[in-house]
């Protein structure tokens, strides 16, 4: 399970963005958005630098 907080994601457009671009990556992960706290739950095959760079490229860059 991989954690990200993610400051600019700060409404339901911006998780839609999120969760698709994790998607790409892993079509198999399971997501869990908690948008007040800016947070993502991943729970991934993927290891986490695949994951940090796919949000980063879709312009939420991850902490």
């Amino acid at each position: 399970m991989h954690e990200f907080h993610i400051p600019d994601m700060t409404c339901g457009h911006c998780a839609s963005k999120v969760n698709a671009s994790l998607k790409l990556v892993d079509p198999a992960c399971e997501i869990h958005l908690d948008l007040p706290r800016h947070m993502v739950n991943v729970k991934s095959e993927e290891d986490r630098d695949t994951l940090v760079e796919a949000l980063a490229e879709a312009g939420y860059p991850s902490r």
